[in-house]
């Protein structure tokens, strides 16, 4: 992964004044370094991108990861060898000499990164190591490893809506390669899904909702970018992209969240193919291209929507469970279920850890933890 080292000073500041920070963290050393001049580029190259920006979060991510691959990059273990971070950061500046100030975004000098570097170096050193011995030792102890991963499947740098993607692989392989770890490793994989669809930026949306359903849908969902606080794009939910999305990760079941949101809709849709426009043909699965989903036109299976979610209701569900779930969403999650093939193991009701049900529980799903209560 790449990482900013000044926002994470401050991130793990705000975590030990929540009192939140229990045990140990650790950041690998192989973790890669997003410096100011990363983000100067990355405002750079959107502005490059003309009339169709790529819709970054203008973080320095994709920057950070160009000077990855073309092995210009700086690790975090570079932190702690301050001659040869010196030596990195001037050789870097060196190569990344086209980027020119915006406006509005500054450049630093090499002085000035390596001065932040520094400070951050003395807040984080006791952090920083190799982290791949600490997983294999507790696979070898049979010991539980969750790996949760960013972003959804279309925003993955290869199977994604390139170029409106980020730059790394967010899908269940990515875990492997950035943990270290065999692929064979893991017991199973959750699939996160809305009852909806979301988008940040940029990129091709065949169930998007402008209309008043879909901001209604965007504030009761509080759907805005986590880091730009952008307002999220909002659609109905997506089976082509959602059969893809298990077909990449091979989900063993589904955790879906949010499904309140849509309570007091009237008529719910689910897209389960597209039309070509052009030849009628239905495809169930997604172009390769973005352009080729101009031609396309979702085919919506309609559902009766459920209640509002009213404490009363919240409070039914919270003693009795999954079955105290109105009939017209478990009808809802049902089909969603047969029409993936995946069952699902978790379905929230909003932000609590206390409001989801866990059906899974009664299937015997085997990542079914046995401290939760369903």
């Amino acid at each position: 992964m790449v990482l900013s080292p000044s926002d994470m000073v401050e991130e793990i500041a705000q975590v030990k004044r929540a009192g939140l920070l229990h045990g140990k963290l650790h950041i690998s050393e192989r973790a890669h370094v997003i410096l100011p001049l990363h983000r100067t580029a990355d405002a750079w190259e959107e502005h490059q991108r003309g009339a169709s920006p790529a819709g970054t979060t203008l973080r320095g991510i994709g920057p950070a990861y160009m000077d990855r691959v073309g092995r210009w990059g700086i690790r975090v273990g570079d932190l702690l060898r301050p001659d040869t971070l010196k030596e990195k950061v001037e050789r870097l500046y060196k190569a990344r000499a086209y980027v020119k100030a915006d406006k509005g975004h500054s450049l630093p000098s090499p002085e000035e990164t390596l001065s932040e570097l520094s400070v951050a170096r003395e807040k984080l050193s006791g952090f920083i190591g190799p982290t791949e011995p600490i997983l294999w030792k507790a696979l070898e102890s049979q010991e539980r490893i969750l790996f949760e991963g960013a972003q959804g499947t279309l925003l993955d740098v290869d199977y994604g809506t390139y170029p409106f993607v980020t730059s790394s692989h967010t899908s269940s392989a990515g875990a492997f390669v950035g943990a270290g770890i065999p692929p064979r490793t893991p017991d199973a994989v959750v699939g996160v899904t809305k009852a909806y669809c979301t988008r940040v930026g940029s990129g091709p949306f065949p169930t998007e909702l402008t209309d008043e359903l879909g901001e209604r849908i965007r504030e009761k969902g509080g759907e805005r970018g986590a880091t730009t606080g952008r307002p999220r794009r909002c659609g109905w939910l997506d089976l082509v992209l959602l059969r893809y999305a298990h077909r990449v990760n091979g989900f063993s079941s589904f955790a879906i969240t949010k499904v309140d949101v849509l309570g007091g809709v009237d008529r719910v849709k689910l897209a389960t193919g597209y039309r070509n426009a052009k030849t009628g043909e239905v495809l169930t699965t997604p172009p390769t291209f973005p352009e080729d989903f101009a031609a396309l036109e979702p085919v919506y299976e309609e559902f009766p929507g459920w209640p509002e979610f009213t404490p009363a209701l919240r409070a039914r569900i919270a003693k009795e469970g999954y079955g105290a779930l109105p009939p017209e969403l478990r009808k809802y999650l049902s089909f969603i279920s047969e029409a993936t093939g995946v069952p699902y193991l978790l379905v929230s009701y909003g932000p609590g850890r206390e409001e989801a049900v866990f059906p899974g529980a009664r299937r015997g799903l085997r990542e079914w933890p046995g401290s939760w209560n369903g």
